[in-house]
Parts: C-alpha cells; structure tokens; sequence
C-alpha cells in the first residue's frame, strides 16, 4: 500500500481517539501502552481525549516504558511488565547501556533481575525515593552503581533504578517533597523471562503505524537487532513518502477511511500522539521538531487539523492559568477562539478558575 503523511497523521489521530468521546480514561486505547507523564501532563493527555471525568480509580502511576512514569490500568500492569522485561542479554544491555555503569550493562538480563528483586524487598510500604535507591544500591553488584559527583554519594544507575520500577510491582505517587514508592497490591514475582513483547510491539504499531522496525525499537529504549525476534506476524508493509513501514493487516482500511481531523487540540508535553519515533511525520519541519522536542521543558504542541502547528506553554498563578501559544506560521483568524476554547479544558483540568489565552503573532 502506498500512502502520504497526511493520511497517516490522519490515521493516528483517529486511533488516539483525539476527536475526544465520553468515555471513562480507562477505556482510551492510549492506555494499551499508557500515557507518559510529566508534572501532570498524563492527566492533560487524558483531558484531550475523553470528556468524561479524568479521575479513574483503575488507573495508577509506575515507572514503566524506558523508565519513565506512565500512567497505567491497574489491571494491565502484570501482563506489561511481562512484555517490557527485555528478551535477551543483548536487549537488557541495549537498554541500560550507558558511561556511568558501562561493565554493569554487559550483565544484561542478570542486572535486571537483581535490581528488580532488590526493589521489591525494599519496598514494602510507602517509602521516599531517596530511602529506596539507598537501599537499592547496597544490595546489587558494585558495577551497577555509580559515584555521583552531585550527590557526592554511589547509588544505582538511575536508567536501571527506573526500568525495574514496574518489574518490582512499584507504584509511583509524585510529591512535592520528591516522589514516594509503594508496593502495588498482589504484586506479581519479578519476571523470570519475556512474554508478550510482539503483542505489545504490534499495539505501537496501531497507534503509531506505519512504522519500522527501529521506531518501535527505540519507543521501548532498544534497538532493532535486539528485538528482530519478536517481530510481530500479520503485518502489511506501507510506504509513506517513500518511506518504509509496518502496519497490522487490519487496520489497513481504518488507515484508508480515516476521516479528515477537523479539530484543535493543545496536546501537553510528552503526550502519546507525540511519542511516535519518526519525527519526520509528525513534524516535517526541522526548526518546528527543535521548538518542541527540547532537551529539557518541552512546550505543548497545537495541533491544527492533521498538523502540528504551534506550541504552547502556561502558566498557573494561583487558580488563574495563562496560556500562550507560538503559532509555527501566521494563524487564522480562527485559531484564537478555538485555542481559548480548549484553553479552558486545560484549565478544569488543572483545577483553576479562571484562564487567559495569548496567541503571539
């Protein structure tokens, strides 16, 4: 099948249920594969989809995909940490890999499990992130920690101390004070081997196809030789603008019919429309991708229509939330009264009473 990117963009924000429906956010497909968040903005991602309201006792925080808190089901997180755990020594290596415990990396799947484990003993009750990685660190192999200039301490390399958090069962509740872990109730035993990885590789590929082989490699932190054996079957193979890549057969016609969107959105920073690992469609402009993925504080994105068009950032003062918008190119008139509409979505959902919008020209 041959197609163009502005099918596909049409495609995802159709799977990503953008056109926002009443249903509970436990329900919203985004969550097959959960929703990142990022001071909040897991609840913000929630708001652009459904209308129904946001707080959902089956949804809890873990730190899951790369290592980053995701909000989750309750009920989907044994079955994803099973998907998550890497498939081989190679795979475990690729996804902890880093200078400060480069000789623990080649530990690959033994560095996991012994962190994981760690974990779990540890956290028993509620207990500060700090107490955790303490304890963490005593009990693993010397060359998985690290000594930490800032700190001025050795602890746990913080790549593998996150990763395992969904492996040990671990719920994560942000607080001012700094974040506190807590077991998840009848917690699963840290795996013993992977299952379910092309499931849940096929499940990226519904929301975020076509795609190759490497996106869905880096969205879970590895690389395409390490996963090449669970790759899922039952794929069709789409060129996008003569760029290669994989959807499941049948969703094929959803990605032919998918209507035009007709709509505005301010997506939140790290939202799951734009965790898609070919940039190049989402946003073919360059200068554009380096305003929204920065290297730290990333903006909100605008999406306009099929288009990323803009990005947004606010400001909350006390219950009074400020909104403003950088347009990529010269906005309609239009876009003013449509950006102040979902402005005040984002408003009831962080709780203020009161939201003023600047579109800069």
């Amino acid at each position: 099948m041959r197609t163009d990117r502005s099918r596909v963009m049409a495609y995802r924000i159709a799977a990503h249920e953008l056109h926002r429906a009443d249903v509970p956010p436990s329900r919203l497909r985004v969550l097959d594969l959960g929703v990142q968040d990022a001071a909040g903005s897991a609840r913000l991602a929630l708001a652009a989809r459904t209308t129904a309201p946001l707080d959902d006792d089956e949804l809890v925080l873990v730190w899951a995909t790369r290592g980053a808190p995701h909000l989750l089901r309750r009920a989907d997180v044994p079955a994803l940490a099973a998907a998550l755990w890497p498939v081989s020594d190679a795979d475990a290596t690729a996804r902890i890999a880093t200078n400060a415990i480069k000789e623990g990396a080649r530990l690959g799947l033994a560095a996991f499990t012994a962190a994981a484990q760690a974990m779990r003993d540890v956290v028993t009750g509620p207990v500060p992130r700090g107490e955790v990685s303490t304890a963490v660190t005593a009990r693993i192999p010397d060359s998985l920690s690290h000594d930490c200039v800032p700190c001025g301490a050795r602890h746990v390399s913080g790549a593998l101390f996150q990763q395992v958090g969904i492996f040990a069962g671990v719920s994560v509740e942000p607080r001012r004070t700094g974040a506190v872990l807590a077991p998840l109730p009848d917690r699963p035993p840290v795996p013993a081997a992977a299952h379910g990885t092309a499931g849940l590789i096929r499940s990226y590929l519904e929301l975020h196809g076509p795609a190759s082989p490497a996106d869905a490699a880096a969205f879970l932190g590895s690389t395409r030789t390490a996963l090449k054996d669970v790759w899922p079957d039952g794929l069709a193979e789409v060129d996008v603008d003569g760029r290669r890549g994989f959807l499941p057969e049948d969703a094929l016609a959803a990605l032919r019919d998918a209507p035009e969107p007709d709509m505005v959105r301010l997506l939140p920073p790290m939202d799951p429309l734009l965790q898609g690992r070919d940039r190049d469609v989402l946003v073919p402009v360059r200068e554009h991708q380096k305003a929204l993925w920065r290297i730290i504080a990333n903006p909100g994105a605008v999406l306009v229509g099929a288009d990323i068009a803009g990005t947004w950032r606010a400001r909350l003062t006390g219950r009074r939330l400020a909104v403003t918008v950088t347009p990529f190119a010269r906005p309609a008139k239009s876009l003013t009264a449509a950006v102040e509409r979902e402005a005040g979505v984002l408003a009831a959902a962080r709780g203020a009473a009161d939201v003023t919008v600047t579109v800069e020209d």
